[in-house]
């Protein structure tokens, strides 16, 4: 593997994690005065913790990335790869929401990955440590391993073979399998789930052969909202204020404030079935298809759904994109990368193109979902962008729109995702 720095290594940390540099004894957002880490008086940056670890001078982000054998784990600032673990057949990826472990959907279960990096508090700071990265011994069984939810400080597991829904706390994963929530919808079928702060959890219902129910339950499983004119219901994202949009084939269902709303497409088939939202902005970007009949569609334009104002604005953006394309800035922007290699940025309340970020060379959606195509993971204030045709990882600095690293790998990139490896 080769890496490439586009400006000097400690820049490219400042910029990837400006506020973690400054001193060996950091808390999660900011440093400590020099007088607080004088009086831990840490004579090295790193050194190991009687096999708890090895602790690091600051916090070590990761990022994991999947191909045809495997996962490889890379440093989140250097890109050099830190591990290469064997897994048989396709898997997926998603945060586990600890910042420190990975869901890998594999086989016939849910499988928990330690990226081996973590943040423990202590006082009025952290300390941070790294180990090897290595699959654990919990595993959540699963016929059809389907979506993963993170939100509130739970992690939500879909079952799409069998309809059960399991819920925990992901910062229990550290100390083994954790105590699980459950619920079986009635019956098995492609769907999601999210647990909201108050217990209450907001599942999706509906068969194999078609859904659209979006059904609001409390803590006790009993319902307490309901719609059912969503049809094709796919996909979830939570906005600001806890509103959660679910994608369906003529628009968007949005609950907010206790109640469920169809915020209607300007399409009679106008379909948003995969989401990305941000604590920092109250509008979830979407994708946008309008073509009932094509195997595949290229879309070129992308959904903005406001939920306070219940209106869904679209943008042109100029290249057709993949369910993989989306994402949120450190700040609420949209992020959409094109098939034209760009990395556009989008201020997600006007609609307006900001910038645009040459990151590949231009490419092509493949016909089969699960083929290797780029792909776009945002962790804090920056954006990884794989390039399949090159092997090639590259990290974007959101706001300043440099490509500040770039490695090449010796496999062929398909998922990603990462940790911060900060104390949640």
């Amino acid at each position: 593997m080769t890496s490439t720095r586009h400006r000097s290594l400690a820049l490219g940390i400042a910029l990837a994690l400006p506020a973690a540099v400054l001193a060996g004894c950091a808390t999660g957002e900011s440093s400590p005065a020099a007088s607080d880490a004088a009086e831990h008086d840490h004579e090295h940056d790193e050194h190991e913790d009687g096999g708890h670890g090895t602790e690091a001078a600051t916090d070590t982000p990761r990022i994991a990335l999947t191909y045809d054998g495997g996962v490889v784990v890379l440093d989140g600032t250097s890109l050099e790869q830190v591990a290469d673990l064997p897994v048989d057949g396709f898997t997926r990826l998603n945060p586990a929401g600890d910042e420190r472990h990975v869901i890998v959907s594999a086989g016939d279960a849910f499988r928990v990955l330690d990226l081996g990096t973590w943040g423990e508090p202590h006082g009025n700071h952290s300390h941070f440590y790294t180990s090897d990265p290595a699959f654990t011994k919990v595993e959540f069984a699963a016929n059809h391993p389907g979506h993963v939810v993170r939100h509130a400080g739970r992690t939500v597991l879909f079952n799409d073979g069998s309809g059960l829904v399991e819920s925990f706390d992901p910062h229990d994963l550290a100390d083994g399998t954790p105590k699980t929530t459950t619920y079986t919808t009635p019956s098995p079928h492609h769907g999601v789930a999210v647990e909201l702060e108050n217990g209450n959890l907001l599942v999706t219902d509906g068969t194999e052969d078609a859904r659209s129910s979006v059904v609001v339950l409390d803590s006790g499983h009993h319902e307490i909202a309901r719609t059912d004119a969503c049809p094709g219901v796919h996909g979830e994202a939570v906005a600001s204020d806890e509103a959660v949009v679910v994608g369906c084939q003529d628009g968007v269902v949005v609950y907010a404030g206790g109640e469920l709303t169809k915020i209607p497409s300007a399409d009679a088939y106008g379909r948003i079935g995969n989401q990305a939202g941000s604590e920092e902005s109250a509008v979830v970007l979407g994708d946008y298809k309008t073509d009932p009949d094509a195997e595949l569609e290229r879309p070129t334009r992308v959904s903005l759904v406001d939920t306070v104002s219940k209106q869904i604005a679209l943008v042109e953006t100029g290249a057709s994109y993949s369910f993989r394309s989306l994402g949120r800035g450190p700040h609420g922007e949209a992020l959409v990368l094109g098939t034209d290699g760009a990395l556009r940025v989008i201020d997600p309340a006007t609609g307006a193109i900001t910038s645009t970020i040459p990151v590949t060379g231009a490419w092509t959606e493949p016909d089969e979902w699960q083929a290797p195509r780029p792909t776009l993971f945002v962790l804090d204030h920056t954006a990884y962008v794989t390039d399949p045709a090159t092997k090639a990882v590259h990290a974007v600095d959101v706001e300043s729109g440099e490509v500040y690293a770039s490695t090449t790998l010796d496999v062929v990139p398909n998922e990603l995702t990462g940790v911060s490896g900060l104390p949640e």
